[in-house]
């Protein structure tokens, strides 16, 4: 009697204890485990990257008219003067792309001291005292018209672009204009000098490029002609000489005295745009990929249009490029040619040399070939030595530096001059057109960025999401939809310096490490780790409850 008494307690006190592991598996384990075991994802602004995704950009642009004495009558100024109107253009590029932009163009009659600087001996003089007493804020553009028989500009010349943002039109208006046909005539000429110092569709659309599949619009050729690199925080300036023969040609050149007076003045006007780094080298033994053919008329070797793209890939492999920094290189090479195939000139499609004997691939560098004079060499005597012009040389590599960073050459309207930027190096209208697609470009971008970042983090679930990865993600669309907000309201520099940063917080987040896809195991290795993990705890469990519950229901057919 006791043996059974002390049976059935045995069998309660197991089922009890099968009862209470169970219990405490289901409320305090699992639970326990789901957390400590749970992916930590930070919220992030899905909606908001969501609306980004559909962009349309609305660019204001601040003009100013500004007529000079003389140009109209009393009745005509009474009636025109001053006033604000508002011209627009739309291009949609696509279902999610696309830009506005306007001309708040703002007419009013000339100052006083604006007056007097517009009375000056000469024009150029007439634009550095306007720029002192008149400073117009990045992006805008101010127009003078000054009357029809005025001498401050050249005779030839209908307008005048000077370096900074005041451009000069000799009207076309006349006394017996009426307020809409002055308007007219004006307003056709402002819209042409805009078109030259303000951006233009093709520059927009093709800085929206990025957000555009190929083929799906008519830009596609403006794009691929432009040679400029594409928008990045920082570039690599690389000046190379290559010296194929050293034993006929001893070359040196002072880069570093180039640089501080030719580089350094225009890097120093970009560095509000990226960082720049400049470094040089010198390759001995580097021949070029293309055998120069020989011309017996000339007695000079040639390298033809169809052979330069030849030579950048051989040449490129021995350039030693910093592989390991993630901005675009610029990549500036010098070549002497070796004895035997000098003197070498680069030829145009209608066989005449060019003069700068020098080419620029897009989005890579440029090429110039420095010939050695060696009609009074002896052959004893070798080898030679070369010292290079250094000005020359930069002639040369300066306006294509200018080119791959974006500062495009214009198309001038016929009676036309343009000012020269002179120690200015790049003029005030010039940087503003940068600015411009730079702004754009960063905001393109930025958008695609977040976009893919929200689709990659919503397709990989268990991917972890720092706080700070998060923070980076919400200052990036806070920096993108101020850029958007300040150029709506036609600042530039801010709208700029906002896209800079959108780029910065979105390229942190994007590349973060902790989003590296390999650092998550998938599901069948997650299995592989769990199962000899509770495997061994459970089924203990599961047969004791097995157990308890055919008991039961043994129990109920006996009662």
């Amino acid at each position: 009697m006791a043996a059974a008494e002390a049976a059935t307690e045995e069998i309660y006190r197991g089922k009890l204890s099968t009862s209470c592991i169970t219990v405490l598996m289901i409320l305090v384990g699992l639970p326990l485990w789901w957390k400590t075991t749970e992916t930590y994802r930070a919220s992030l602004p899905y909606s908001q990257i969501s609306e980004l995704d559909l962009l349309l950009l609305d660019i204001s642009v601040p003009v100013e008219v500004v007529f000079a004495k003389g140009t109209l009558t009393a009745e005509q100024q009474k009636k025109l003067l001053p006033q604000t109107q508002f011209s627009q253009r739309q291009n949609q590029l696509d279902d999610k792309t696309g830009f506005k932009y306007r001309y708040e163009k703002t007419y009013r009659a000339v100052t006083g001291l604006e007056q007097d600087a517009i009375m000056s001996k000469n024009v150029e003089e007439a634009v550095v005292t306007l720029s002192q007493v008149y400073e117009s804020p990045a992006g805008s553009v101010v127009i003078y018209v000054v009357p029809a028989d005025s001498q401050l500009l050249p005779d030839e010349a209908t307008v005048y672009i000077g370096k900074h943002r005041a451009s000069f039109l000799r009207s076309p208006v006349t006394a017996s204009h009426s307020v809409e046909d002055v308007l007219q005539d004006i307003d056709d000429r402002v819209e042409d000098i805009l078109q030259t110092v303000s951006f233009t569709d093709d520059m927009v659309a093709a800085a929206l490029s990025s957000r555009v599949p190929s083929g799906s619009s008519g830009t596609d050729s403006f794009t691929t002609s432009i040679p400029a690199f594409k928008s990045s925080l920082g570039y690599e300036i690389t000046f190379s000489l290559l010296n194929p023969d050293p034993k006929s040609h001893d070359v040196c050149w002072d880069i570093k005295r180039a640089v501080e007076n030719y580089v350094q003045p225009f890097l120093d006007k970009l560095s509000f745009v990226a960082n720049f780094s400049v470094d040089s080298q010198i390759l001995y033994y580097a021949v070029l990929g293309v055998t120069p053919r020989f011309d017996k008329s000339s007695s000079s070797f040639s390298l033809t249009e169809e052979s330069l793209p030849h030579v950048i890939n051989p040449v490129e492999a021995k350039l030693g490029s910093n592989v390991a920094s993630s901005y675009p290189v610029l990549n500036f090479l010098l070549y002497v040619p070796e004895y035997s195939h000098s003197p070498l000139y680069i030829r145009d499609s209608s066989g005449s040399p060019l003069e700068s004997n020098a080419f620029h691939s897009s989005r890579w560098g440029g090429i110039m070939i420095y010939n050695v004079d060696h009609k009074q060499t002896n052959e004893t005597l070798f080898p030679v030595s070369v010292q290079v012009d250094m000005a020359r040389v930069m002639e040369v590599f300066l306006p294509q530096m200018r080119l791959l960073m974006g500062i495009q050459k214009v198309q001038h309207l016929p009676e036309t001059v343009t000012q020269s930027p002179g120690n200015m190096v790049v003029t005030d209208w010039e940087m503003d057109r940068l600015l411009w697609v730079r702004t754009v470009e960063n905001i393109a971008t930025a958008t695609n960025t977040l976009t893919s970042l929200a689709q990659l983090i919503d397709k990989i679930g268990n991917i972890v999401i720092n706080d700070n990865i998060a923070s980076e993600v919400y200052r990036a669309v806070a920096s993108v939809q101020l850029s958007l907000e300040e150029l709506e309201a036609g600042r530039l520099l801010l709208a700029f310096q906002a896209s800079k940063d959108a780029i910065t917080s979105s390229e942190k987040a994007f590349f973060d490490p902790s989003l590296l896809h390999l650092l998550y195991f998938p599901d069948d290795q997650k299995f592989a780790i769990y199962i000899p993990l509770f495997l061994p705890v459970c089924v203990p469990i599961v047969l004791s409850l097995l157990k308890s519950g055919k008991d039961l229901k043994w129990r109920r057919k006996v009662d």
